[in-house]
């Protein structure tokens, strides 16, 4: 059974990409690439029909998505694994502010701080001659 929705996911997903390269859109689509105007003869004199692509479009984005939602509930299946074992909470750590003095693991070390040095006597400005 996966193996059909597989092969039919794909299919659809080929025909939605085609039919959605197909249809007229406001610049220049694919149906330029094989002759320019020419090209729209293939569905009739008139051109490919918006009903038509429009109706295609939906059928196939329908299925696809049905199909998607499917193999997707198929796949995950009854695999039997959680991200938390029944009867098992995830675990919890407890912190307590550290009591003046006591044994801590994390130990403040004082910073060395060089104090800036006292800034040279300037050099007098030249006399304007």
């Amino acid at each position: 059974m996966t193996v059909f929705l597989t092969v039919v996911h794909v299919l659809v997903c080929l025909i939605l990409i085609v039919v959605v390269l197909l249809q007229r859109g406001k610049g220049a689509e694919i149906g330029a690439v094989f002759g320019g105007g020419g090209s729209s003869t293939v569905f009739g004199s008139r051109g490919a029909g918006n009903f038509f692509f429009t109706k295609l479009t939906t059928g196939a984005a329908i299925i696809f998505m049905s199909t998607s939602l499917i193999l997707s509930y198929m796949g995950t299946g009854d695999s039997g694994s959680t991200l938390f074992p029944e009867g098992e909470e995830p675990a919890t750590e407890e912190t307590a502010p550290a009591a003046e003095g006591a044994d801590s693991p994390f130990v403040e070390v004082p910073q060395a701080v060089e104090e800036p040095a006292a800034p040279e006597e300037a050099p007098e400005a030249p006399a304007n001659p």
